[in-house]
């Protein structure tokens, strides 16, 4: 699992980097219009409005921001459907697309050109998702909490990993454990700084740096697209591609 928790880390401060970019406003307000259209606008009767909006403030999303999108969601959130795309990157790299569009047709015609354009090749549903077992990720601050008590207290909860990298804490769940660790979080009075469902490769590949950064690219851009949500991959992220991506 280490490799996962540097993933999570990058993911960390990618994030806090990205924080301005209103791609990044656009795919947390698409969650929390889904989210009050499945489960209310009310956060306090709705955990999957109240993560979103967690996750929201974890990249310092405005409270407009966060409220406006609560309102559109009986409007434009009908007209949004999560569509996924499975295939290859080049040197055999899996690629897992998660998205969120109003408009599967482009959607669908964007995404093939990139991985054509890239030089790898999009598959069929099923082609890659088997190499991949999702599991709810939590990054939780440190701040005040004793590691020892607090994993003492979190395990019970059905967590399978706990890590301290940095100043936080990197807790990883089964998918059908992920409610109740936020309930067990919540019980405690921590708030998770991002919390979410991710695509955890069974096993990594490892590249040259050249190689590993062309596949990069071709995540990156998928990530750019106004309809992707997550990109999910199995290349391993050695220390010294970690440092060449810095």
């Amino acid at each position: 699992m280490s490799g996962h928790s540097k993933w999570s880390t990058i993911k960390r401060k990618k994030g806090a980097a990205d924080a301005k970019r209103s791609k990044m406003f656009s795919r947390v307000s698409k969650e929390i219009q889904i989210a009050a259209r499945e489960g209310g606008p009310d956060p306090e009767m709705n955990p999957s409005l109240r993560l979103a909006i967690n996750n929201a403030k974890g990249i310092n999303m405005p409270k407009d921001n966060i409220e406006r999108a609560i309102n559109r969601a009986s409007k434009e959130a009908d007209a949004l459907q999560e569509s996924t795309f499975e295939g290859y990157a080049p040197h055999g790299i899996a690629i897992f697309v998660e998205c969120l569009t109003d408009n599967n047709n482009r959607t669908v015609s964007n995404i093939r050109a990139i991985f054509t354009k890239r030089g790898g090749s999009l598959g069929t549903n099923g082609s890659v998702a088997f190499m991949f077992d999702r599991k709810g990720v939590l990054t939780v601050p440190k701040g005040e909490l004793d590691p020892d008590e607090f994993e003492l207290e979190i395990i019970d909860a059905g967590v399978e990993d706990i890590e301290l990298v940095g100043d936080a804490f990197i807790v990883t769940c089964p998918l059908e454990e992920f409610g109740n660790v936020q309930k067990k979080l919540e019980e405690l009075g921590v708030e998770a700084e991002n919390a979410e469902l991710m695509r955890i490769p069974h096993e990594t590949k490892e590249l040259s740096n050249d190689e590993a950064l062309k596949v990069l690219r071709i995540v990156d851009e998928f990530e750019e697209d106004e309809d992707v949500q997550n990109v999910w991959h199995n290349l391993e992220l050695t220390d010294s591609l970690v440092e060449a991506m810095g």
